[in-house]
Order: C-alpha cells, then sequence, then structure tokens
C-alpha cells in the first residue's frame, strides 16, 4: 500500500514504453491522480492497461491556486495521489509547483519518479553545449513580447531552450534571426515518435528548411550560447566607426549586429549617428 503522499510521475513524451515499472506501479496503486486533462491521462491509463476506478481531478493553470488547497486537504485524508502531466515531467512548463510547494508547507509526503522530458531528450540530440542551459517554456505568442523575451535572454552564457508550436515556428525564427543573428539553433520535433527530426542552423537557414518543409508536430527551439562578447559602448564606437570608413552602413550594421548579438535597430541608430559625425 503506498504511503499518503503526493507521487510526481513521469508520463511518455511519444513512446509509449518510456515510462518506468515504478511509475506504472504506483499509478496502479494511487486512488487520486491529479492531471491536466482527464481525457488524456484516462487513455494513458487505458493504454497502460491500468484500471480507471480511480478519482481523477482536474489541475490546471488557471484553477491551480483553488486546487492546490483541495488536494492537500484530499492528501491529508490518508490517501496517496499522482501528479501526471499530459505528456513528460510534471512541472516542466506545466502547473504543479503551488502544489508541491503547499504540500511540503503542510509536512506531507512529496517524492518524484523520473523519466521522460522534452527539453532533455531535445538537449542531448542537438549537439549545442549542455554544460549550461537555460529553459524558458513556451515562446510568447505576440510579437513583441517574442521579442522582449530574446533580447533578455540573447547575452546569457548558456543554451537557451524554448517550448514552441507548429503554426508560430517561423515567426520565433524570424525573431531569432534579428536577436541572435548567426548564431546555431537546433530545433527538435516529435521526439521519441516515428518522425522524430532535429534541424541544426542558423535562423535563416531554419527558416528556409521549414518553409518548404511545413512545420508540424510539437517542438523544442534550442540557441547557442555566444561566441563572442560584445564591447563597451565606447570601444563599440570606435570598432563600428572604424569599420564605416571601409564599408557601407548596411554592411556594418549587419556585421556588427550579427558578430555580437546586438540589437540591430540599435546599431543602426549608431552607426547612423557615426557616419553623420563622418560628414
Amino acid at each position: 500500500m503506498l504511503r499518503s503522499g503526493l507521487y510526481i510521475i513521469a508520463t511518455p513524451i511519444g513512446h509509449l514504453q518510456d515510462i518506468y515499472e515504478r511509475a506504472k506501479e504506483i499509478l496502479r496503486e494511487a486512488p487520486v491522480v491529479a492531471c491536466e486533462d482527464t481525457r488524456v491521462t484516462k487513455k494513458l491509463f487505458s493504454l497502460l492497461g491500468i484500471s480507471l476506478q480511480k478519482r481523477f481531478i482536474c489541475y490546471e493553470d488557471h484553477n491551480e491556486d483553488e486546487k492546490a488547497q483541495m488536494l492537500t486537504d484530499i492528501i491529508e485524508e490518508e490517501k496517496a495521489m499522482a501528479l501526471v502531466s499530459d505528456a513528460g515531467s510534471p512541472l516542466i512548463s506545466d502547473p504543479g509547483y503551488k502544489l508541491v510547494s503547499r504540500c511540503r508547507e503542510r509536512g506531507i509526503y512529496v517524492t518524484a519518479v523520473p523519466g521522460a522530458c522534452a527539453v532533455i531528450t531535445a538537449l542531448q540530440l542537438s549537439g549545442l553545449p549542455t554544460n549550461r542551459f537555460m529553459f524558458a517554456g513556451f515562446i510568447p505568442n505576440k510579437e513583441k513580447a517574442r521579442q522582449d523575451l530574446f533580447e533578455e535572454l540573447k547575452n546569457l552564457n548558456s543554451t537557451l531552450v524554448f517550448y514552441e508550436t507548429a503554426p508560430r515556428l517561423l515567426k520565433s525564427l524570424a525573431q531569432a534571426a534579428e536577436s541572435f543573428g548567426c548564431r546555431q539553433i537546433a530545433v527538435a520535433r516529435e521526439l521519441t515518435k516515428m518522425y522524430e527530426e532535429t534541424v541544426n542552423g542558423t535562423a535563416n537557414e531554419l527558416t528556409e528548411y521549414f518553409t518548404i518543409n511545413e512545420p508540424r508536430g510539437e517542438f523544442v527551439l534550442m540557441v547557442a550560447p555566444p561566441t563572442e562578447t560584445a564591447p563597451s559602448l565606447d570601444n563599440l564606437r570606435e570598432l563600428l566607426a572604424a569599420r564605416l570608413r571601409e564599408t557601407s552602413l548596411k554592411t556594418a550594421v549587419k556585421e556588427f549586429s550579427q558578430n555580437y548579438h546586438l540589437n540591430k535597430n540599435e546599431v543602426y541608430a549608431l552607426a547612423l549617428e557615426l557616419k553623420n559625425e563622418q560628414l
């Protein structure tokens, strides 16, 4: 019999066999299951041959505060509860941390059964540095928010990892070209499934690829860390002024924004100022 407490269970992200026997045993025994979508979780249980004779409770972002209190009350009634997401490891860009926090505050036993996680699987396939990485969740839908996020993170000395959907991939790659220049990017999709694919290149190269090959499935977009540190403003002015004496404004702006991972519009404004000073 399971000890009363919260069991955080990773479920397959694609391939049905990517789940531990220990996880399946806990899912069989737990009388209560908290999940994002009860229909998705019940389908998984059926595929795994696990009885549906248990209580399924929907636990989503929009009701997380309200349900966290209710779920901790249920656990304290001497019941074991499994927490699962629709796919992968709970709490990774999914609700759950408030429930875990509430349980720990109340001294409730909490444990996790590790397993499939799209972030880790994608990094392993990417060919990008994995010694330091930052997972930033889903890329915002709105253009300004997307731009702000990329600009905020672009100088971080880590591989950046994002989730993205097929319909928005090309928009995110367009902004990546603006914010990250020629840095290497890896895009992984349909992980562990039949059509699993990982493609590497610059943002522009990947845009060309996915314009020809229509994006399908679920994506993880990863950006390599910067390879060069941007110079100080004084040094940047000096270097840019010297380059402007050798080439066109357009070429200089492109080179500096890409080489130093700077905002193209900001480099253009500075270049225009320096060009006018040289007249």
